[in-house]
């Protein structure tokens, strides 16, 4: 299992090797780099693909700290340069996309291009903290299992759940969820609620940013979207059918044609 030691926690990342130009995933709260597979499996022939888990998340080892945004991108930037892999196209969904913005402002020269799925440069809600406080409780003591029928339809839309035919999807998921490990799972939540935000930065993105979201994202509103797009120069904004707040999972092949068209724009 490959693993690196970054800032004092041993994160897990996957390398597809390769001569292609690097493309770096950065999952969302709850998943892990396991969430991207349909991509990387379609662009591994051209690109050398990695995916990486947070720290307390996955495969990935729990510390007492570092679960802050910043943290985590600190983390990111370190093992991007461990795995010689700059200037790479950073693909970062919801929280993956908090450390994605912040890399591309304050370390331009490690980004290639930027996609942005599912994902906010605003601080968390006030109004979300208190219910994501309570699912946390029961996750640290009780189990996410406990939590689960509540958690589903915030990390996917309606039409992936009620779709029969990924019924297996579903399951697979829903056990990838439960099965995270309790106390890093509540300190990466604490960290994505107590984060601050971003939008100061937006400015400073000059690489070509492709920004996705789901039309059944319950988790992040497209408002939000909007306004990285209209602060981001160089951005363009989709808008992805049947899709909640895992869009790599629900709707893989148009998140993949997101990817592709903004690392292309690198090179026209």
């Amino acid at each position: 299992m490959p693993t690196a030691i970054l800032n004092g926690a041993k994160i897990h990342f996957e390398d597809t090797g390769g001569e292609g130009e690097p493309v770096l995933f950065s999952h969302g709260l709850l998943f892990s780099g396991a969430m991207f597979e349909t991509q990387v499996a379609h662009l591994r022939d051209r690109f050398r693909c990695i995916t990486y888990d947070h720290r307390g998340q996955g495969q990935s080892s729990v510390t007492e700290g570092g679960y802050d945004i910043d943290s985590l991108t600190d983390d990111a930037a370190e093992l991007i340069r461990s795995l010689d892999a700059a200037p790479c196209h950073f693909v970062g969904l919801s929280m993956g996309g908090f450390v994605g913005m912040r890399l591309a402002a304050r370390e331009p020269s490690l980004l290639k291009s930027l996609t942005l799925l599912e994902t906010s440069a605003d601080p968390e809600e006030p109004k979300n903290a208190p219910k994501y406080r309570i699912l946390n409780f029961v996750a640290r003591w009780i189990g996410l299992w406990a939590a689960i029928n509540q958690v589903m339809p915030i990390m996917f839309g309606r039409t992936f759940l009620a779709d029969p035919d990924r019924a297996e999807e579903k399951k697979r998921w829903s056990k990838a969820i439960t099965s995270s490990n309790r106390i890093g799972i509540t300190r990466a939540v604490n960290g994505v609620i107590n984060r601050e935000g971003c939008t100061e930065l937006l400015g400073k993105i000059e690489v070509p940013v492709g920004i996705g979201l789901g039309d059944e994202d319950m988790a992040t509103v497209p408002e939000k979207s909007n306004r990285m797009h209209r602060a981001i120069a160089t951005s363009e904004l989709v808008v992805f059918q049947g899709a909640g707040h895992s869009s790599s999972i629900e709707a893989p092949d148009q998140v993949t044609a997101l990817i592709e068209r903004t690392i292309q724009r690198t090179l026209d």
